[in-house]
């Protein structure tokens, strides 16, 4: 039995259900909007589990469900070596969304990343502490950063709303998650650089862990894939 993990609520699961019904693979939930099994039909041996999206990546590393669908940014931050784990079966067209890193609207002489790591040099040694960027997103952060030999910053821990910790005065800077960027703009935050940390969208992704490769490989060529 393939175990198929796609997220429990809102415009992902829905989106999500239309993309299997449009390859002739009808899922639904099997009570309601509280329980967490679902039915699968025009396919067999497939059973459906709904979970949140952040679960999945860990589901999908342990083996427990073979094929799930969640974002590539969830992906690659919470697997680490994350190519060793899954396999991305194909892109979904739905759920996209740009990892960031956002300051201040106000900072008029920070536009470019090298203009954020002065800033950041320069905030250290008037302040005494790194500056501070709150993200969900330690992971990708940190080494996007390296990568762009940004040394000068701390990251602080965001699990609420991020575009608000600058104006909590709780961080000079956030690192997230942005679709259309009117969040941030609504508080007063602008995007740093020209090109995204990361151009996320939902996945539908095989589990190496979980096996059955023949019947999910079968499955996958009833979907077209």
């Amino acid at each position: 039995m393939i175990r198929l993990g796609v997220p429990s609520k809102g415009r992902l699961m829905e989106q999500c259900f239309d993309w299997f019904a449009a390859r002739g693979v009808r899922l639904s939930r099997a009570g309601s909007d509280r329980e967490y099994a679902g039915r699968v039909e025009g396919a067999e041996n497939v059973s459906l589990i709904l979970l949140s999206a952040g679960e999945i990546p860990r589901e999908l590393q342990a083996g427990r469900i073979h094929l799930g669908v969640t974002g590539t940014d969830l992906i690659r931050e919470k697997l680490a070596g994350w190519r060793s784990h899954v396999e991305e079966l194909a892109p979904m067209g739905f759920g996209h969304a740009d990892l960031i890193l956002a300051v201040p609207a106000c900072w008029s002489d920070c536009e470019t990343l090298d203009d954020f790591a002065t800033i950041a040099r320069d905030f250290r040694a008037e302040h005494g502490f790194r500056l501070r960027i709150a993200t969900k997103y330690h992971r990708l952060v940190r080494a996007w950063l390296s990568e762009e030999e940004v040394a000068d910053y701390q990251l602080v821990d965001s699990q609420g709303a991020t575009e608000g910790t600058v104006a909590n005065l709780t961080a000079e800077a956030i690192a997230d998650i942005t679709s259309s960027g009117e969040t941030l703009r609504a508080n007063h935050l602008k995007i740093i650089g020209s090109e995204p940390i990361l151009r996320s969208q939902a996945m539908l992704l095989r589990s190496v862990a979980a096996g059955d490769e023949g019947e999910v490989r079968a499955f996958a060529r009833q979907l077209g894939l």
